[in-house]
């Protein structure tokens, strides 16, 4: 148990509050809903839109509301993963920089802002593994729970099979299997499209999540602990997450939020294998790992900083539409810019961005036609920018006199 006089104990908590002071003015600030976060707000009835929409009737309809549960969520996370490492590592340092970088990992960052089940995912596996090295025993109670909360928590079930196949714990074995069918029966799995294979972005999107050399050094960690047979209940949860996502990826193209929650929980048991591959070596031998490691911290700080700040790189982009975030820019703007010229009610061909114009309160009518795409009668064009550069040209026609 951590004393309260722990100077790490201080830090660990100044900043997370940093951290989630930025979240929320990011929220606020910066992002439009998406069309998919749309559909959850108006259209969907799963587990992520009924927290979405408890939200917003108690916040009021605004961006904050819409992405407060998923920042909650991240900072419940964060705090799960601090208890987890309580005895995990031989220095409180080591702790505190195991998770530090877990609270910046850019995969965990994105998953906090936007609407997507991901953060839910890390949190209640987080919350699992604490109950069990809490307790000593599984919680069945929230297994069954996970089964309606989304279909990812398959991946859970079949690496609590594993790792009961491996323990010889029968009752576990026969639940985890349970589970698992149930799942694929409630969610079934999406085999739709012609086979592709797509490893090469799955790995470049682990590369995001991570950074890149943090992904390298990643892998190399479980294969480490895996040829060692230092196979903890985490590793089995994160390998197989990982095994499942590269079979996958031979035949068709993954959804991250279903594999990245499992295996960003092993950040910690990584960091653990290179502070004791550090400590070992003598003072003139350790320089290697001093490189690796300041260039895995630049280069995750630089992706960091391109999480919250990305704007500007529409400077450098030919074609906005390539932006990683497109999809969560402009909808906010445009409304504003609309509502300044007193338009409400508007018919869009574009049914997606009349969804997301619908979150700002601008609703569907008969009183204007708007369009992404120009025509020869319009009565006015609306230009959104970013940096003096054009996003998007909207053109708007009075068609109730």
């Amino acid at each position: 148990m951590i004393t309260t006089n722990n100077k790490y104990n201080y830090y660990f908590y100044i900043s997370l509050f940093t951290i989630v002071l930025i979240l929320l003015f990011k929220a606020d600030s910066s992002l439009s809903i998406s069309y998919k976060e749309a559909l959850n707000v108006f259209v969907n009835n799963s587990v992520l839109s009924i927290i979405s929409k408890l939200s917003i009737a108690f916040f009021g309809q605004n961006d904050i509301a819409l992405r407060l549960p998923f920042i909650t969520f991240y900072t419940l996370s964060v705090l799960l993963m601090y208890r987890l490492t309580e005895n995990y590592f031989r220095y409180e340092k080591d702790r505190f920089i195991a998770i530090c970088i877990f609270m910046i990992l850019p995969g965990v960052i994105s998953a906090s802002l936007l609407v997507n089940s991901a953060i839910m995912v890390i949190f209640f596996t987080l919350l699992y593994l604490y109950l069990y090295e809490k307790n000593s025993k599984h919680s069945y109670m929230l297994l069954i729970f996970f089964l309606f909360v989304d279909n990812s928590f398959a991946i859970l079930y079949l690496a609590l099979f594993f790792y009961s196949f491996k323990n010889q714990d029968k009752k576990l074995m026969y639940f985890s299997m349970i589970f698992f069918v149930l799942s694929m029966y409630i969610y079934g799995f999406a085999t739709e499209g012609k086979p592709r294979g797509f490893l090469v972005d799955t790995f470049a999107i682990y590369a995001t999540v991570f950074s890149p050399l943090l992904f390298i050094y990643f892998i190399y960690s479980l294969y480490r602990a895996g040829i060692k047979d230092e196979r903890t209940l985490t590793w089995y949860i994160s390998i197989t997450a990982m095994i499942l996502s590269i079979i996958f990826s031979f035949r068709q193209r993954i959804f991250i939020e279903d594999f990245g929650p499992y295996v960003v929980i092993a950040l910690p048991f990584m960091l653990k294998t290179f502070f004791h591959s550090y400590r070992v070596r003598l003072k003139e031998f350790r320089q290697p790992y001093n490189i690796a490691a300041i260039l895995i911290l630049l280069m995750l700080i630089i992706n960091v900083v391109l999480t919250f700040i990305n704007k500007p790189l529409y400077l450098v982009l030919g074609n906005p539409t390539k932006h990683f975030v497109y999809q969560y820019h402009f909808a906010k703007e445009l409304s504003e810019e609309l509502r300044k010229r007193d338009i409400n009610e508007i018919t869009c061909l574009d049914k997606e961005l009349q969804l997301r114009l619908k979150f700002y309160n601008i609703t569907e009518g008969e009183k204007y036609f708007i369009s992404t795409r120009p025509y020869y009668n319009y009565d006015e064009k609306i230009v959104i920018r970013y940096y003096n550069k054009e996003l998007l040209d909207v053109y708007v026609k009075k068609i109730n006199q």
